[in-house]
């Protein structure tokens, strides 16, 4: 006999007041607004999930983009039976797994959440990754995804964002509920509760709404999902569904009910005995249960399920018989790569520069246009690569800045994404500054494991590209819109880490570092050092983080001299990751006098920069050989 729903949402109340009092901390108005939201769904046969296969594709997904609700998904676990009692009124404490936000250290959580607007991106990810994989396996009920957001976080723009991609791609399966509970942080949100007019501007981006007066009216709300059944299963409509529901924040404890200046508080022991009363005998071995899905065999990458897979990349590699682009490489590597099918393609926009539009030459169902958005690129890729996909996002590197929350909110969701920023620095010529990344790279080492590559040439992208596609992390590719010449043989190995020594000898009076296109300045300056009899060596750091840092202390020891050369802003790039490890050497007592005396030079974009050719401009901003050969001669 199932468990009663009143019973079960007592439960949860019960649990969210114990638990954020235990706590002193937390926010249980937020968490109980949306009470009898959660309790419909997941215990009344409309969410299916398999807690024992946390990762399993065609598990229903959850996600709480108003992360602050944690309590409330926290009860949802102990209700379903997942978690003890003992273990929420841990809520908090630095050894627990229940933290003030949800994370990825529970196995239910496919992403961390708690910067406001980012939720409803990942669904659209998720389900836009469920359905590529069902594509393949026709014979499997589709998987729903849900996502809780706040009426708060409905004034980001990335969720505007995500709304009209979703109605674009036609996601039927994924399904948002807005609790619009009036308060936010600090007092009434712009709409209140409007339900009107959030209704005509979902439906204006093309999603198909239900509105529920009463949310915190378990009856009205069982109905309303009851509604939405009809329309999904089987899944008929060809758009998503958005659940509008009035609800009050705090909902069922009256001293907090529709009360200002509660949020993010946690009710006093004496307030907290006076709520438990209220809400009167609570059955606390009262247990819900979820659905499960049907299941069938799938093979297992990692720690993870993934659809069918051939994971080889294609065999075409092309000869590079003349100059080439990086960017124009990274086209031909998504065509080799296509062979795994874990890989798919995000691009705002920008595919006929970044060149990515070449996967749809090979594999069409697996490129998704995600239009001028890069917020919405970004968490859309987390998302996809929470279904097991392998996703490749692109666009101008100067243009993600713009999305470096959503960058940032990726490194605490275990991800498996790579970001691919085009048309870098200065070099980029006459479209002027606006156009130029000169940052990015300082914004991406800053993020805590991020790796950050950049190529030189149409080999090492190559190479590059396809250890990307083995290797699980958040990456960025910084590539260049100028062609270079090829520097690498196509049998020339690189690694994530490594770096190569391209020119040397033992009379080397300083080693310039470079990447990308300042490492052909750099090739350009030798050879005119040549001329004055002066020798230096040149490596190649294309990987920037990981670096290298055997062979830069080698070099620095050997030399005494390290040049670093770079198109981009001094601070945060290539020459502070190599400082970073010139000032941590640990040197042997008797080499501590010669070491000593290692100089560093640091060439930099240092001018703001203006419309004007490649050249010009790296003459202009001294990053060029002759700023190099002015140095030693």
């Amino acid at each position: 006999m199932k468990t009663d729903l009143k019973t079960l949402t007592k439960l949860i109340r019960h649990d969210i007041l114990q638990m954020t009092t235990a706590a002193g901390s937390g926010h249980p108005t937020t968490s109980l607004s949306a009470v009898e939201l959660m309790t419909a769904i997941w215990f009344d046969d409309h969410f299916t999930y398999d807690e024992k296969d946390p990762t399993y594709i065609f598990n229903d997904r959850m996600i709480f983009s108003k992360g602050h609700a944690s309590p409330l998904l926290y009860a949802l676990y102990h209700a379903a039976g997942w978690v003890e009692y003992d273990e929420l009124l841990t809520l908090r404490k630095f050894d627990s797994r229940f933290e003030g936000h949800p994370t990825t250290d529970l196995p239910w959580v496919d992403v961390a959440t708690g910067s406001l607007g980012q939720g409803l991106s990942v669904g659209l990810g998720m389900a836009l990754g469920i359905k590529l994989q069902c594509s393949r396996h026709s014979d499997i009920r589709e998987p729903m995804v849900y996502v809780l957001m706040g009426d708060s976080e409905f004034s980001e723009g990335q969720v505007y964002e995500a709304l009209q991609l979703a109605s674009h791609y036609k996601l039927n399966n994924l399904v948002g509920i807005l609790d619009v509970n009036r308060l936010g942080q600090r007092g009434e949100t712009m709409l209140g509760w409007d339900l009107k007019t959030y209704e005509d501007r979902i439906k204006s981006f093309g999603w198909n709404t239900i509105v529920i007066e009463h949310g915190n009216d378990l009856e009205e709300v069982q109905k309303a999902f009851h509604d939405l059944s009809a329309i999904r299963y089987p899944l008929s409509a060809d758009i998503p569904t958005m659940i509008i529901a009035k609800t009050k924040k705090g909902a069922g404890i009256s001293a907090v009910e529709d009360k200002e200046g509660w949020h993010g508080k946690a009710l006093p022991k004496d307030m907290l005995e006076d709520a438990l009363k209220e809400l009167g005998e609570v059955d606390i071995e009262a247990r819900g249960e979820v659905a499960k899905p049907e299941k069938i065999d799938l093979p297992y990458e990692g720690d993870r399920h993934v659809g069918r897979v051939s994971t080889q990349m294609g065999r075409d590699v092309p000869t590079f018989d003349t100059p080439t682009a990086t960017r124009e490489a990274y086209g031909a590597a998504l065509k080799l790569i296509a062979t795994d099918e874990r890989i798919v393609v995000l691009d705002a926009e920008t595919s006929n520069s970044t060149y990515a539009e070449t996967m749809k030459e090979v594999a069409p169902d697996r490129f998704f246009e995600m239009f001028i958005a890069e917020q919405n690129m970004v968490s859309v890729a987390l998302g996809m690569s929470k279904i097991g996909l392998i996703p490749f996002a692109s666009s101008f590197a100067a243009f993600l800045s713009r999305a470096y929350d959503q960058i940032r909110m990726c490194q605490y969701a275990d991800p498996n994404v790579t970001i691919v920023g085009s048309h870098a620095g200065v070099s980029i010529g006459v479209d002027g500054a606006s156009q130029m990344a000169l940052e990015d790279i300082a914004m991406m080492r800053a993020i805590l494991h991020s790796t950050i590559l950049y190529p030189s040439d149409g080999v090492s992208t190559i190479n590059l590209v396809d250890e990307i596609r083995k290797y699980k992390g958040l990456v960025y590719m910084r590539l260049t819109r100028e062609k270079t010449p090829i520097l690498y043989d196509l049998d020339e190995k690189f690694t994530i880490g490594g770096s190569k020594l391209i020119k040397s000898s033992e009379k080397d009076t300083a080693v310039i570092i470079a990447a990308g296109i300042t490492l052909h300045e750099a090739l350009k300056a030798y050879t005119l050092l040549q001329e004055k009899k002066i020798n230096v060596a040149v490596l190649d750091a294309y990987s920037v983080k990981p670096i290298d840092k055997e062979t830069i202390l080698k070099q620095a020891q050997k030399t005494g001299h390290v040049i670093v050369v770079e198109d981009h802003y001094p601070d945060g790039g290539l020459g502070d990751a190599v400082l970073q490890v010139l000032t941590n050497i640990v040197i042997p007592d008797s080499d501590r006098e010669s070491s000593k005396n290692i100089k560093f030079t640091h060439l930099a974009v240092r001018k703001t920069p203006r419309s004007g050719t490649p050249a010009e401009l790296l003459r202009f901003e001294g990053i060029d050989a002759e700023a190099i050969v002015k140095i030693l001669s």
